[in-house]
């Protein structure tokens, strides 16, 4: 993918623009906000799934308590995992994750949900993980705005996304600049 200067960068999950990259070969094409986000920054969709070389269709996974910590497993086969494949992909992106200023995720996924993902433990599961890839980009781009598609559809939690991502570009373009954020105050050394 070729950056522009000038483009405001926003990752968002692949399944929420309509493409069928989900584990059944469906989509979650959430219209509004690929509309609405679409009007001010360039979209780059990805789906850390089918990127680290899973098929569509495929079998569904899950995120599951193991005795050495959690892993990504398929949901009929616990010890088929994928969790070294999702996070290996992760970690090939940098040269356009780098240019984001905000990413959009899909919800309750055990590879893009990040908040409420359900984490398995024998037959029992706790709403309480986060998915494998939108915890990569939380733990290596902790300033990015990130949020979750069933947040954005309340037009206020849409607005301030929107907002954090612009301060995000400004702040990059300060940071770029060698400049100090307007407002920022400088501490005298005694």
């Amino acid at each position: 993918m070729k950056i522009q200067a000038g483009e405001i960068y926003v990752g968002i999950s692949r399944c929420l623009t309509g493409d069928q990259v989900r584990y059944n070969g469906g989509h979650k094409k959430n219209v509004l906000i690929c509309k609405t986000l679409s009007q001010y920054f360039r979209l780059i969709a990805f789906c850390p799934e089918v990127e680290s070389g899973m098929n569509t269709p495929r079998p569904a996974i899950q995120l599951r308590q193991t005795a050495t910590g959690i892993r990504c497993v398929e949901v009929n086969h616990h010890d088929h995992a994928v969790t070294d494949q999702i996070v290996t992909c992760a970690r090939q992106q940098h040269d356009w994750l780098d240019h984001l200023c905000g990413y959009v995720f899909k919800n309750d996924s055990p590879s893009c949900g990040v908040t409420g993902v359900k984490i398995f433990h024998r037959n029992n599961y706790k709403p309480v993980g986060t998915g494998l890839f939108a915890q990569y980009i939380q733990d290596h781009y902790p300033m990015l705005p990130v949020a979750e598609a069933h947040q954005l559809s309340n037009p206020h939690q849409l607005e301030t996304f929107i907002q954090r991502v612009y301060q995000m570009k400004r702040s990059r373009n300060t940071r770029q600049r060698g400049g100090i954020p307007h407002g920022s105050r400088l501490q005298a050394s005694t």
